[in-house]
């Protein structure tokens, strides 16, 4: 599957500009996220370096015959009725795996926001693991897992230098006109 991954990309255009996140265990960011393909292509892309990315599904998903592909593609089943803690069932999930690089779409939706979540910063300092700043820059057609984000205290901060890291790096989302890197959480 590696190889006719990284086929994919090179016949649709895409550079990959990084290989795996130099940990066993991390959150990923995937921005900017304006499309389905978002995932399709970043799926391809960890297929391509040899990685296997998890991401978290809503259990009710997980039903014949859809669970075999989802458990394929790296899908954490998680329960999201009142009451239920995702934080605490994804940083189980860290506490039994060896490997494990969850990738999160930060900004919580495909529509236009400023606003983005602050669960990947809870989800990392509870699990106590590391965050990467991943792109897939449609602009460019890049694709990579980059830098590493220090995390703080202060949410607010550390949400503002990831929007800024971004900024820096002109990237494009497939629909550009949602991807906006107003500020603050939501």
């Amino acid at each position: 599957m590696r190889y006719i991954s990284k086929f994919i990309l090179w016949i649709t255009g895409w550079k990959i500009v990084s290989g795996l996140a130099p940990v066993p265990k991390c959150v990923v960011l995937g921005v900017p996220h304006t499309s389905i393909w978002d995932f399709v292509v970043s799926w391809i892309f960890y297929n391509s370096i040899g990685g296997k990315s998890s991401i978290v599904v809503n259990k009710k998903f997980f039903f014949w015959p859809a669970c075999y592909l989802l458990n394929y593609m790296g899908a954490i089943p998680v329960d999201t009725t009142r009451g239920a803690s995702l934080v605490k069932q994804i940083v189980a999930e860290f506490k039994k795996r060896e490997v494990m690089h969850l990738a999160i779409a930060i900004e919580g939706t495909r529509q236009p926001t400023t606003k983005w979540k602050a669960g990947f910063h809870t989800i990392a300092r509870a699990a106590n693991v590391p965050v990467y700043c991943a792109v897939f820059d449609w602009g460019r057609k890049e694709i990579g897992i980059l830098d590493e984000v220090v995390l703080t205290d202060d949410v607010n901060a550390d949400v503002h230098r990831i929007k800024q890291w971004y900024k820096d790096r002109g990237v494009k989302g497939k629909h550009p006109e949602k991807f906006i890197l107003g500020e603050g959480l939501d």
